[in-house]
């Protein structure tokens, strides 16, 4: 099974995060990305893209976005061929496609969802559309042989990863459960060196990592990052 699987980076844009949340004193372009699974049983979209927001979200964040229709159409595909969707989070940025597809599977933890209906947390339109379908999640998931959903919390109380076996290994969608692959790979070095038994102070890194790790990842891609992390 795992021969047949492809992944395409999907190009949905991008926003300006303000100098108030980079923690530094400019302000941060960032592109949003979005992935296309393909496999013997079907395909995957994991995140859809940048949502329709209120003014001062428009306003805060400044989007360009590509539409995912458009998007999807350069990888030859259309939004009927989409199986099932799996958002990393329902931040308006990851899930702003799913409107389009109405009646496809969107698979996301019980807690993200939860979350996301209480308000305060995205753009309600983007959650509870006409045709909106979930498949609620608790934990990991082997979705189809092969192809896996892990929980990922941090960014999100409900952030999961998709895992991917390929012929020439395994692939992680991780979305924003790191902002850049240079942290993902600080966290990988901070996770060898407390194996190796590396004297204290040492920092710490998410517990899930030991999950992901089990899985022999060979690449990482990420929502808002542009570059790919790969194992040495």
């Amino acid at each position: 099974m795992s021969s047949n699987a492809a992944i395409r980076r999907l190009d949905l844009g991008y926003f300006v995060r303000p100098a108030s949340e980079t923690g530094g004193p400019q302000p941060r372009v960032e592109p949003v990305l979005a992935y296309l699974v393909r496999r013997d049983e079907g395909l995957i979209l994991f995140d859809s893209g940048i949502g329709a927001a209120d003014p001062e979200t428009e306003a805060h964040y400044r989007p360009r976005r590509r539409a995912l229709k458009g998007a999807l159409a350069s990888a030859g595909v259309t939004l009927a061929d989409i199986s099932l969707v799996v958002n990393c989070h329902l931040h308006f940025d990851h899930c702003g496609g799913n409107p389009l597809l109405p009646g496809t599977p969107i698979l996301v933890q019980a807690v993200e969802l939860a979350t996301a209906r209480r308000g305060g947390y995205t753009i309600d339109e983007l959650v509870d559309f006409p045709g909106a379908t979930y498949r609620e999640l608790v934990g990991e998931a082997e979705v189809w042989p092969g192809v896996w959903i892990v929980p990922t919390p941090g960014h999100t109380d409900g952030h999961q990863s998709l895992v991917v076996r390929q012929s020439d290994g395994t692939v992680v969608l991780a979305g924003q459960a790191h902002d850049f692959a240079s942290q993902f790979g600080s966290d990988q070095l901070a996770r060898r060196a407390v194996q190796q038994s590396v004297a204290e102070p040492l920092p710490g890194y998410p517990s899930w990592l030991e999950r992901l790790n089990e899985f022999d990842p060979r690449r990482v891609l990420f929502a808002h990052d542009c570059s790919v992390w790969e194992a040495y």
